[in-house]
């Protein structure tokens, strides 16, 4: 008898890389996770992956044919097979990611931007579907972005297409605790740049009293903001009034870049809903021009958190498979 094929999904974020074996029809049979921010090295990251991956591949490789492992990281290039100076993991430089996955699993690997695997995965399963041109924005730990035209992921000359997240919002703006560019759209959308706003709003002088009073500065995160934002506090509600003014005005530019039929967000920033939603609309439809204006679908994504980048990136095994 046939052996039915499944694939390895596996998402490596910037604080957490999740896995799982997916089927082809998107049916996650089942997933975990470890910290990326634990592992200093890419070799002590593989170990950790391989001792946590390996009893999930044992448990269905008797049953069903493993196909491959499709991997979605910052920076991953689908040409290459490399994470490429990726600012918000510890490994910089050129890292042979594939090769070392192959080498340690002994099965065949495919990697691509971790943005790029989700609007894959929201493709062929989610908000996504059945449309040709739409843009992903992914809102966690970084801002990350995959850009559909006419069905297609847009990967351009060097497979470095769609970093969204690095263009520049705010001329001279905030630094980027990574990159060192000023002003960049993930500087302050990000889950990082949620904190430092609240941070910076928190010192004026004329701040209103604020739920955010009783942290630290240094413990004052994006779960923070969110959890303030959610018991009605003034502060935590400005802070993504903010937020969502600055994503608005990318937004618009993207928008009148590709005139895509929606823009779909994603992520752990997302959590906070219409305080997000409301002035992140507004902000952009106040910076279209008229041509373009209540034409482009915002929406959230409709994928479990977890889920669109572990489809995405498990998807990439079926797209090539006939090279594995």
């Amino acid at each position: 008898m046939k052996k039915t094929s499944l694939a390895i999904g596996v998402d490596i974020g910037g604080t957490n890389t999740k896995f799982g074996v997916v089927t082809k029809r998107g049916r996650i049979l089942d997933e975990g996770a470890i910290k990326t921010s634990e592992y200093e090295t890419v070799e002590s990251f593989i170990e950790a992956l391989h001792e946590n991956l390996m009893p999930i591949i044992e448990k269905h490789q008797s049953r069903q044919e493993i196909k491959g492992i499709g991997i979605g990281a910052p920076n991953g290039n689908f040409y290459t097979g490399s994470i490429e100076n990726a600012p918000n993991l510890h490994w910089k430089g050129i890292v042979p990611l594939t090769k070392l996955i192959e080498d340690k699993f002994k099965i065949p690997a495919v990697i691509n931007n971790d943005a790029n695997a989700a609007a894959i995965g929201e493709q062929t399963f989610g908000a996504g579907k059945g449309m040709q041109d739409f843009i992903m924005i992914t809102l966690g730990t970084g801002v990350g972005s995959g850009i559909v035209v006419n069905g297609k992921i847009l990967y351009g000359n060097h497979a470095l297409a769609g970093e969204l997240g690095h263009t520049i919002i705010r001329h001279n703006g905030r630094k980027h605790w990574s990159t060192g560019l000023r002003g960049t759209l993930e500087s302050y959308c990000s889950a990082t740049g949620i904190a430092l706003t609240a941070k910076k709003m928190l010192k004026k002088e004329d701040a209103p009293e604020s739920l955010l009073s009783q942290y630290t500065l240094k413990d004052i995160d994006s779960k923070a903001v969110y959890d303030c934002a959610m018991k009605g506090d003034e502060l935590a509600k400005n802070v993504y009034a903010f937020t969502g003014k600055v994503l608005g005005e990318a937004l618009a530019n993207f928008t009148m870049f590709s005139s895509p039929d929606a823009i779909i967000l994603f992520g752990g920033v997302t959590k906070a809903g219409d305080l997000l939603l409301k002035p992140t609309k507004e902000s952009m439809e106040s910076h279209l021009l008229d041509t373009f204006k209540n034409r482009v679908k915002l929406i959230f994504s409709e994928l479990k958190e977890a889920d669109a980048a572990i489809l995405g990136a498990s998807a990439l095994v079926w797209e090539i498979k006939e090279n594995l």
